[in-house]
């Protein structure tokens, strides 16, 4: 009786929709959750200086190798500082977007397609 009525019958499909909508929300999050988790490293002068971050981006450490502490090169010491941090910061972005890139993929959908909606 419900396939004459013109679509009904689609409510299945809707049903499967919704299903995998809210699989794949539950996907993203958990990966966002993670990158809590996973660390990388970002570095400056050589590896004079090395920032850490999560790949959410929050700086978690820093190590700045003794021999650059030279009260002349200040000015120095802290741009190395900020390069190391933003190369971190860098690769914590690239991280994200790559893993977020494979959960896509995986779930069938389009590699530039940008998640969260």
């Amino acid at each position: 009786m419900l396939k004459g009525l013109g679509g009904l019958g689609g409510l299945g499909d809707m049903a499967k929709m919704m299903k995998a909508a809210q699989d794949m929300q539950g996907k993203i999050a958990e990966l966002q959750d993670s990158f809590a988790q996973v660390n990388v490293v970002g570095e400056s002068g050589a590896g004079l200086v090395t920032a850490t971050c999560s790949v959410k981006g929050e700086l978690k450490a820093l190590d700045i190798n003794p021999t650059i502490f030279d009260p002349t090169q200040k000015e120095v010491v802290e741009d190395l500082i900020l390069a190391a941090i933003k190369d971190a910061q860098k690769k914590a972005a690239d991280r994200a977007q790559a893993e977020m890139k494979k959960l896509t993929e995986s779930l069938g959908l389009p590699p530039d397609l940008k998640l969260p909606f």
